[in-house]
């Protein structure tokens, strides 16, 4: 496993790309932090994707999950200071650690590590 972090410069690219490449992936959403301890706030749920919002302020990035009105959830990540990509040893994105300013910790996770090339359209 190994962890690069994605730089600020990154993130818009990074997010369009990534949400691209992941879009109706199962994942897990964790929040961590000193104040809410280590909470579920999405449990293997298919992504929408992510994005960066930089037109307010404070930058925020937002993740969306779900497949219907019913089951959908969007978490926004205010004044985001770091952005970390874990992978695998064979380079699948396995997680992806976003932290905030206050060291509040969200993290999202996939069920299924894998290559997004090798996901050839099948969900």
């Amino acid at each position: 496993m190994s962890t690069r972090e994605v730089t600020r410069n990154e993130w818009h690219s990074f997010f369009e790309v990534f949400s691209k490449q992941h879009e109706g992936w199962l994942a897990t959403l964790e929040i961590m932090g000193n104040q809410v301890g280590d909470q579920p706030e999405a449990v293997e749920l298919p992504i929408e994707g992510i994005s960066l919002n930089s037109e307010n302020e404070p930058e925020s990035v937002v993740i969306s999950f779900g497949r219907s009105t019913e089951d959908h959830v969007s978490h926004w990540i205010e004044r985001p200071k770091h952005i970390w990509l874990s992978t695998t040893t064979e380079g699948a994105h396995d997680s992806l650690q976003i932290e905030e300013e206050d060291n509040q910790k969200t993290l999202l996770h996939f069920r299924s590590p894998m290559l997004p090339e090798l996901v050839d359209g099948v969900l």
